[in-house]
């Protein structure tokens, strides 16, 4: 599923989202990102920001309501990882017995790429965050900031055509903040739709858009 960089817009239609039969999390959220634009996801704790992320994941299936990527409805994770949607959760998801190299290496490789040019991009991604001093420690070892770092090295080297990003920068200094918010334009410079949830109201002023969550309903800012 490694990214072509063409440009794909993804929807979301009128979901809501429940973990329990009659207890919605998310009610009648619609948005639409487009290739190049960047939308923030806020709202209070437990408002809904990183179920909307699951569900445009491919994560949860909405009991009503649809998230297609250029037109295609999303049946699961499979099919979301082969429409190219990448997900940086908010538990980064880094294997701790891995080191932080060898956890870029072993999803590019299973993305398609060649050891060779997996191994370059690895190196690449790792240096981009400001990781290449930690490339060969265990994740277990690292800070919550480079491991945190770590994951956004991942799912940037990967070159989604939609980028989902949860709360990505709440373990880090006023820098990598900056560096990781720049990043994401980078990403969405490229071409990708990149939607980003963060309790950070300076965070979310950097995005294109805002939608802000309340009680599991949106409205768009």
């Amino acid at each position: 599923m490694y990214g072509t960089g063409v440009g794909r817009s993804v929807l979301v239609d009128e979901i809501t989202v429940a973990y329990r039969k009659d207890v919605p999390v998310l009610r009648d959220v619609s948005v639409r990102v487009e290739p190049g634009q960047m939308l923030a996801v806020t709202g209070p704790s437990g408002a809904g920001k990183t179920t909307l992320l699951s569900a445009m994941a491919g994560l949860l299936r909405p009991v009503r309501g649809t998230v297609a990527v250029d037109g295609t409805p999303l049946r699961d994770r499979d099919h979301a990882v082969s429409q190219r949607v990448v997900l940086v959760p908010q538990d980064n998801g880094l294997a701790a017995i891995l080191t932080a190299e060898e956890n870029l290496h072993v999803v590019l490789i299973a993305a398609g790429l060649p050891p060779v040019e997996a191994r370059r991009v690895t190196a690449q991604a790792l240096d981009r965050l400001g990781l290449s001093g930690q490339a060969n420690q265990l994740v277990e070892e690292l800070s919550g900031g480079q491991q945190q770092r770590t994951a956004i090295a991942r799912g940037l080297a990967l070159r989604g055509d939609v980028l989902l990003a949860d709360e990505v920068t709440s373990e880090l200094d006023a820098a990598n903040r900056q560096r990781v918010l720049d990043l994401l334009r980078e990403e969405a410079e490229r071409g990708a739709a990149v939607v980003f949830a963060t309790h950070d109201p300076e965070a979310a002023a950097t995005c294109d858009a805002e939608l802000h969550l309340v009680d599991g309903r949106a409205s768009l800012r």
